[in-house]
């Protein structure tokens, strides 16, 4: 098969790219593919942190990406749609994952439709976390536009339903990341952050956003004993006196230990390593790669049940879900945690599971409903 994938690649950082990253490895393992990107993804006042791009430090995949799409500059749109034509593809793979980009994608994915080649859709969101006007409209524009659908999270399928009963979809949990190193010893990682190694280490990861609640965490610890100690890493989107104003008026300056910046991949292996478990205390969600880095380092997790992240831990019993999310109940997890004694067995489930989160298995998914998709319109 000859596939045409349409998303954000290298030289773009970030969460996205490295799961296009991943999936694209493994399609190209079994067809030819052809990677088409963004020559501007966001204009830069609407970016929140500080750069798109891969800096000289990152070590990011570096996937072959035709670079010809202007999220603001519509010509570009048609240009890119004439070159996938041009490329001949049995099948264009698209991941949209925010109502900015539906205007340029929905007018890509219909220019080439209307040349008979279908169009399937990576949804990691339907019903982004934060809402804006015009969301709904704008996602409804691009769903209308795709053939089939595949989502991360049943909460995902149930947003994409309701926006467009019609939909042709499966689930598939994000898979396990695999190219973030090796864990290393415990004590070599801590010692490398400059953490106590005799403290129980709670690691917070990723872009920091309001709703990912890092704040409710904060609080959770300033009521924990004192060899608790909150490792977060993270690049601060907005503004992050929020969170360092709790660390000063809960007096948690020693127990907390703050990366505000973002990671490169290479770094990543030595803070999954150095921590106990990684919390997710999230106010709205509906899947999370964060997950899949943990699994990788078989780190248990401790999450708010919101959105589809239960259903990639509880059931293969590889960490603990907080009902909701608040700070009272994150700390009481976090305490049944270490003091459970259930943390290697939490492991050992990881371990088990990881044949349910891999990339061949959602490349099956994709090469399934491409079929289908030939049999209904034959």
């Amino acid at each position: 098969m000859n596939i045409a994938y349409l998303s954000v690649f290298y030289p773009y950082r970030g969460g996205i790219a490295q799961f296009n990253a991943a999936l694209f490895g493994a399609l190209e393992k079994r067809h030819r593919i052809h990677a088409f990107t963004f020559k501007r993804q966001y204009p830069d006042f609407l970016f929140p942190g500080k750069t798109q791009y891969v800096t000289e430090t990152d070590t990011a995949v570096q996937i072959p990406a035709r670079r010809i799409v202007d999220t603001l500059n519509p010509f570009t749109w048609r240009t890119c749609a004439k070159e996938i034509i041009r490329s001949k593809p049995d099948l264009l793979l698209i991941q949209q994952w925010m109502p900015f980009f539906a205007p340029s994608l929905g007018y890509i994915a219909k220019s080439v439709k209307t040349h008979g080649i279908p169009v399937i859709s990576l949804m990691a969101n339907v019903i982004p976390h934060e809402h804006k006007p015009g969301d709904e409209i704008l996602t409804k524009y691009f769903l209308n536009r795709s053939d089939a659908f595949i989502v991360l999270a049943s909460a995902v399928g149930k947003d994409l339903l309701k926006l467009r009963p019609d939909a042709k979809f499966e689930c598939h949990p994000h898979p396990n990341y695999a190219h973030f190193g090796k864990k290393i010893h415990k004590d070599e990682a801590r010692e490398k952050l400059g953490l106590p190694k005799e403290k129980k280490i709670i690691l917070f990861f990723g872009l920091i956003r309001k709703y990912k609640g890092l704040d409710l965490l904060i609080e959770a610890v300033a009521g924990l004993p004192e060899d608790y100690h909150l490792l977060i890493a993270g690049e601060v989107y907005g503004d992050d006196e929020s969170y360092t104003n709790i660390i000063t008026e809960k007096k948690l300056e020693s127990r907390v230990s703050f990366h505000n910046r973002f990671l490169n991949d290479d770094e990543l292996h030595i803070f999954f390593s150095a921590a106990d478990v990684c919390v997710l205390p999230y106010r709205t969600a509906t899947q999370s790669g964060i997950v899949g880095i943990a699994y990788q380092f078989e780190l248990p997790v401790i999450s708010t049940d919101v959105g589809g992240l239960k259903e990639v831990i509880e059931p293969y019993g590889c960490g603990i879900i907080v009902e909701r999310p608040d700070s009272g109940l994150i700390r009481s997890a976090i305490l049944d945690y270490f003091n459970s004694g259930n943390a290697e067995q939490y492991k050992q489930n990881i371990r088990n599971a990881q044949k349910h989160f891999s990339w061949e298995s959602l490349a099956d998914v994709v090469e399934r409903l491409y079929s289908q998709l030939l049999i209904v319109n034959c």
